[in-house]
C-alpha cells in the first residue's frame, strides 16, 4: 500500500487534482504541490523550487484563459505587483532550516484553511478611500510576494477575496487577479532561486505534465462554466488532510 500511494504514477495523479482544483478558482496550488513535496519527504531545498515551477506552468495556462475571457484588468493587479515582485525576489534567495520550512508552511496551511471556511462571505465590501486601498494593496503584494519565494506559495487564496471585500473587482476578476498574481512573483521568486541552486527537472516530468492537464483543464471550466464556491470547499478538505500529515511529520522529526 505504501509503495502504491509513493508511486510516481499516483503522486502526478494527486497533483493532477490540485492543479485541476485550484486553477478553476483563479490559483495555482502552489501551497499543495508544498505541503505534498513536504509530506513525502523532498529536500526543503528543492520544494520551494519545485512548486514555482508548477505555480508558472498552471498559471500561465490559468492567465492565458482568464484574459481570453476578458476578465482581467491591469489596473487591479498593478498595485499588488509593485511591491511583490522584488519581495518575492528576496524571499526566493532565502534559504529556510528544515523545521521553520515546515512550521511555516504548516501556520500557511491553516491560514488557508481559516479563510475558506470562516471568511467565506466576502459580498459586501469595505467603504474606505481611494488611497486606504492603494495602501492595503501594496502592503498586501510585498507579504504575499515574500511568502511565495519563501515557501513556493503563490498567496492568490488570500489575495482573491481581498480584491471582492475592498470592492475592487467582480469575482471572476478577482480570480484573473490572482492567477496573474501568482504567475509573476513565481517567476520572480524562481529567478532569484536559480542564481543560487539548480534541480534537474527530467525527473518531474510526471509531475509537470499532471498539472499542465489539470490546470488546464480546471482553468477552462473556472474561466466559462461554474461558480468557485463548491472548488473551495473542496479544497479546503485537500488541505486539512495536507494539514493532518504534515502535522504528523513535524512531530516525528
Amino acid at each position: 500500500m505504501l509503495d502504491f500511494i509513493s508511486s510516481p504514477y499516483f503522486v502526478a495523479f494527486l497533483f493532477f487534482l490540485v492543479a485541476f482544483a485550484y486553477s478553476s478558482v483563479g490559483l495555482a496550488g502552489g501551497s499543495s504541490y508544498t505541503a505534498l513535496m513536504a509530506i513525502l519527504g523532498f529536500s526543503t531545498l528543492a520544494i520551494p523550487m519545485i512548486s514555482l515551477t508548477l505555480n508558472v506552468l498552471v498559471s500561465s495556462i490559468g492567465a492565458f484563459n482568464f484574459i481570453r475571457y476578458k476578465h482581467a484588468r491591469i489596473n487591479l493587479i498593478l498595485p499588488f505587483l509593485v511591491t511583490s515582485i522584488p519581495m518575492a525576489y528576496i524571499g526566493g534567495a532565502l534559504h529556510l532550516p528544515k523545521e521553520i520550512f515546515y512550521w511555516l508552511l504548516l501556520a500557511s496551511l491553516i491560514l488557508i484553511v481559516a479563510r475558506i471556511y470562516f471568511w467565506s462571505d466576502v459580498s459586501l465590501a469595505l467603504n474606505l478611500s481611494r488611497r486606504s486601498k492603494l495602501y492595503i494593496a501594496l502592503l498586501t503584494g510585498g507579504i504575499l510576494g515574500l511568502i511565495a519565494g519563501m515557501l513556493g506559495i503563490g498567496g492568490g487564496v488570500f489575495l482573491v477575496p481581498l480584491i471582492i471585500l475592498l470592492g475592487l473587482g467582480t469575482v471572476k476578476e478577482a480570480a484573473a487577479c490572482g492567477i496573474i498574481f501568482i504567475w509573476v512573483n513565481s517567476i520572480s521568486g524562481l529567478a532569484s532561486r536559480l542564481q543560487y541552486n539548480a534541480i534537474d527537472l527530467s525527473e518531474y516530468i510526471p509531475l509537470i505534465i499532471a498539472v499542465i492537464i489539470g490546470g488546464t483543464l480546471g482553468s477552462f471550466a473556472g474561466a466559462a462554466k461554474y461558480s468557485p464556491k463548491l472548488m473551495e470547499k473542496i479544497l479546503g478538505v485537500i488541505i486539512i488532510v495536507a494539514i493532518g500529515f504534515l502535522l504528523r511529520k513535524l512531530l516525528l522529526i
